[in-house]
């Protein structure tokens, strides 16, 4: 096993996102990369080979490893998780948490009855740009949020719709971010829910989200507005501005008399870091101070269940022709 300063950790699933798992814990100091696992055995050598560690089976990595990653299809969440807490393995489980509400339920009692810290893959909660924002909205009164994640069609599979895929990031953040449940959600999707749109009410405030895998431009970005200012988010610049005392004048130029608003932007300091790195960095702490993970379980189910509530929504509103095509 590891000595007190590095955490022996190994990786399940290393396809799309493992693999960036992989990566990051060779990277990071407080690591050592014990072996990865994969049922797809070429690919599973070719990721270990790629960062200098073994090819194991499944009960051979957990009964050498401190923590470990799942990033398998959603649909065994629940059974490899399940493995690694009888193995007392802490482990962190990409989003979605599961797919089924009900399996989520049981896992959150598995973890608990095993106490051993279970961490959901919510990236974007480690952003920079997101954790910079908290400490602007700290005593604003939030009225609004405006999500947008966007992008052009991706080049594999995905069984997920937009909501489920995209959107939940949003919606992860959203309700960390108002500290509530909402009290109504309704939703729409179109092309087969590739892109889909939402609307959250909370107590005191509303968020607008939209998700999309059919835009050719990539966007990612976050609005907040307080009746104090405007926030604006870019995830991928890893931006924050502050928009302030925005004034309503009229310019006079040659063409004529034009119609402006003038206001102070202040642009927030925001380090430049990766969010997986930062992700998987908390998540060892976690483990090794035996701590409450910074998503937990609980957290990645309140944003499945919503996300679900969202795409339950978009169904009730279509027409029944549409609905029986979509059960065949």
């Amino acid at each position: 096993m590891a000595d007190e300063r590095r955490l022996a950790v190994g990786v399940i699933g290393v396809g799309a996102m493992g693999r960036h798992h992989a990566r990051v814990y060779e990277e990071l100091e407080g690591a050592a990369l014990e072996g990865v696992f994969d049922v797809d055995a070429e690919r599973a050598n070719a990721v270990a080979a790629r960062h200098g560690t073994a090819a194991v089976g499944l009960e051979a990595l957990l009964d050498r490893v401190d923590a470990v990653s799942v990033a398998v299809p959603t649909a065994h969440h629940l059974e490899v998780v399940g493995a690694c807490l009888e193995a007392g393995v802490p482990t962190l489980v990409e989003k979605p948490v599961v797919g089924d509400l009900a399996d989520g339920r049981a896992l959150r009692r598995a973890a608990e009855t095993a106490g051993i810290p279970v961490q959901v893959g919510h990236v974007e909660r480690f952003n920079p740009a997101v954790e910079a924002l908290e400490g602007v909205l700290e005593g604003l009164s939030i009225v609004d949020v405006t999500a947008r994640r966007l992008g052009p069609p991706p080049g594999r599979p995905i069984a997920d719709g937009a909501v489920v895929d995209l959107m939940i990031h949003d919606i992860d953040v959203v309700l960390a971010l108002l500290e509530d449940d909402p009290v109504d959600v309704t939703g729409h999707g179109v092309a087969g829910d590739r892109h889909a749109s939402a609307l959250l009410e909370f107590p005191d405030a509303v968020a607008s989200l939209t998700a999309s895998r059919l835009t050719q431009r990539k966007v990612r970005s976050l609005e907040v507005t307080a009746e104090e200012c405007l926030v604006a988010v870019d995830y991928l610049e890893q931006s924050v501005e502050i928009h302030r005392r925005s004034v309503p004048e009229y310019v006079e130029r040659d063409e004529g008399v034009r119609f402006r608003h003038e206001s102070l932007i202040e642009r927030v300091s925001v380090p430049d870091d990766e969010p997986l790195r930062r992700e998987l960095a908390s998540f060892l702490e976690t483990v090794r101070t035996d701590s409450t993970p910074e998503v937990t379980v609980e957290d990645g189910l309140a944003a499945l269940e919503v996300a679900r509530r969202i795409e339950g929504a978009g169904r009730n509103d279509r027409p029944t022709a549409d609905l029986e095509a979509s059960r065949e």
